[in-house]
């Protein structure tokens, strides 16, 4: 997972390079937690541009960290999420607190 924070914006972007399952959330939620009290972001993007599986424990892990950054008044959003990806997102209704941008950079202002 590469992390990129810029202080500007205040923004924290994570981009997953792996498939996101039980085996990877532990060291992944505890990276990210690291990183979201470090930075107290307003604005966390996951990229999930190599990201080809999901499963629940992955499910897990997006709405913890939602919860989070919401505590902090941040919002979170997705991007470059597969087809596959987002079916599964869709399914278990995660799609209606954390949305999927196709142009992140018109959305928060960041390129």
């Amino acid at each position: 997972m590469q992390i990129k924070y810029l202080e500007k914006d205040k923004l924290l972007f994570f981009s997953l390079e792996e498939e996101i399952d039980h085996h990877t959330t532990k060291d992944l939620r505890r990276k990210m937690d690291y990183e979201i009290e470090r930075h107290m972001p307003k604005k966390v993007i996951f990229d999930f541009n190599s990201v080809s599986f999901m499963d629940s424990a992955g499910i897990g892990l997006l709405l913890g960290r939602y919860k989070i950054v919401n505590m902090l008044g941040g919002e979170v959003a997705l991007i470059n999420v597969k087809k596959s990806v987002k079916k599964v997102l869709d399914m278990c209704g995660i799609l209606k607190l954390i949305h999927i941008y196709d142009d992140f950079g018109m959305k928060f202002n960041v390129c």
